[in-house]
């Protein structure tokens, strides 16, 4: 197996190895520079020569797919394909932060846009703190369309929103993706910032996005469409005051970043990422298979949907009756009685069930653990297998050349699941009340033994590493097993977390709020 060097922090190594084999050629140009994408007088010319491997007739009926592990390598895949389009560049996120990186892609698509390049972005508008400004300024642009889905009406602080329509206000948009002439896109669990891109020096996600092509990326752009045209998606001109665009905001902050020595750090580290490697070399691997697209109808959004058009229902019928092995892997892990009882029973049939998540030292949302924790006790003693990150760093892993400290957090946000060996689930749904009923959510179901096989076998070596093991003390009380260099270590509460954590946590666990996370 062909392992890609990790240039991230210890934590995200049993993702990064995720590398798919079977070769195609792509004409890109990976030289970055240091406002994300070349002056628009230096942009690559569209490659319009000899057939395009992300149409090969050779491969019609199935799609070309590439894992995007690596967190550097998920930001150069953006990049690239953004100055790959031709056409149109169609944009779908639950966050977009005004950071580094954030800031990056923006200037990339406005590039994109001053080569005539037509893009559209359709954004959440709970996770866009800090972003009018320079939203409003690039929705200035001829060739830019801004719509924010399920809008705020109190724009100056949102939160005030909820007392007047909290029911509406409650449901998001979760969905994640971007999609680039109709014929590559982009699909998984990163947002855009800094915390998804390697590049955050307080918190580092453990992610997961795929890159594929042929006739999926098709699907995908089918989807965006009815988002972008659903009553919820309302365009920002509607919304914003006027005068609300903050002048050269972009252009000031792009060129902020062009002097940044830690940007400039960055900058190389992607440089030099296996998938840019690759693409310097005019090979791109990919692996051609079935994959299908499973996503909410936009009317969830606004509780009109009937559960039969749910995600979760497709979910469970294109992923068939495990067998042998379920690997579930779910940052925000809330299964409920229903969930608890189900996997209870593929346990009971003699299907190997491992679930991974966050513990509650690595959570980003303490609010959530509460609702995984009361169903801890059941699940290990129905024989189901727990994990949970750590949220420090592996000692062994050598720190970030590009950032400040190299210390940040851990905490997982990919959402994957691989069954029996045979397909994979990749997207934005979390095993959780929240993605299965009230937000709307998006991934690939692929029918890949590669990339199943792959991820089990990757959890299989790292998890006693960067992992907690849970178990049942004779007494039935959880105890936490640690494997160090010296031996395995007991813990007999929650490791690593601190005490207002733990506080929080306990708070938390009182209300029957359940059905909310």
């Amino acid at each position: 197996m062909d392992w890609p060097r990790t240039l991230s922090s210890g934590w995200l190594s049993w993702l990064a190895s995720l590398a798919l084999c079977g070769c195609a050629a792509l004409s890109p140009d990976p030289a970055f520079t240091a406002t994300g994408s070349p002056p628009a007088a230096q942009a690559p010319a569209p490659a319009t020569a000899g057939p395009s491997p992300l149409t090969s007739p050779a491969h019609e009926g199935l799609s070309g797919l590439r894992v995007l592990a690596d967190p550097l390598d998920a930001f150069a895949a953006r990049v690239v394909l953004i100055r790959q389009a031709t056409q149109q560049l169609d944009l779908q996120y639950y966050i977009w932060r005004p950071d580094t990186t954030g800031t990056l892609v923006l200037g990339a698509l406005r590039d994109a846009a001053d080569r005539g390049v037509k893009v559209r972005l359709l954004l959440d508008d709970n996770g866009i703190g800090g972003m009018d400004g320079l939203l409003a300024e690039i929705d200035g642009h001829p060739h830019v369309e801004v719509r924010l889905f399920n809008p705020y009406p109190i724009r100056w602080f949102k939160p005030l929103s909820y007392l007047i329509d909290f029911d509406r206000l409650n449901r998001r948009m979760h969905n994640k993706a971007l999609i680039v002439d109709s014929v590559a896109a982009i699909v998984g669990g990163r947002n855009i910032g800094d915390a998804y891109f390697g590049a955050d020096d307080l918190v580092d996600f453990a992610d997961l996005d795929v890159m594929t092509t042929g006739s999926v990326a098709s699907d995908v752009n089918r989807s965006f469409q009815a988002y972008w045209d659903s009553p919820l998606a309302r365009p920002l001109s509607s919304l914003s005051p006027a005068g609300a665009a903050d002048g050269n905001a972009l252009t000031q902050r792009l060129a902020a970043l062009r002097s940044d020595e830690q940007t400039r750090r960055y900058r190389d580290a992607v440089k030099d990422t296996p998938l840019v490697r690759e693409l310097r070399q005019n090979q791109l691997a990919l692996e051609w298979v079935g994959i299908r697209l499973l996503v909410d109808p936009p009317e969830k959004a606004s509780g009109q949907a009937p559960p039969q058009d749910w995600l979760v229902t497709g979910l469970h019928a294109a992923l068939g009756e495990a067998t042998r092995s379920v690997d579930l892997i779910s940052p925000y892990f809330v299964p409920g009685e229903q969930g608890t009882a189900l996997m209870a029973a593929h346990a009971a049939r003699g299907v190997r069930m491992r679930v991974v998540t966050n513990s509650l030292a690595a959570t980003d949302v303490v609010a959530v653990h509460p609702g995984y924790a009361r169903r801890r006790v059941d699940l290990l003693k129905a024989g189901v297998a727990l994990y949970e990150l750590k949220a420090a760093p592996s000692s062994l892993e050598p720190p970030r050349p590009w950032g400040l400290s190299g210390s940040s957090t851990a905490s997982l946000h990919g959402k994957a699941f691989a069954i029996d060996g045979r397909r994979a689930f990749v997207g934005s749904f979390n095993v959780d009340p929240r993605s299965v009923s009230l937000n709307t959510e998006m991934g690939l179901v692929i029918e890949s033994p590669t990339l199943a096989r792959t991820l089990t076998q990757t959890l299989d070596s790292d998890l006693p590493l960067h992992a907690y093991r849970l178990r049942l003390s004779e007494g039935e009380q959880l105890e936490w097993t640690e494997q160090t260099a010296t031996g395995i270590v007991v813990h007999h509460r929650e490791p690593e977390a601190s005490w207002w954590r733990r506080v929080m946590a306990w708070i938390l666990a009182w209300p029957s709020i359940e059905g909310l996370l």
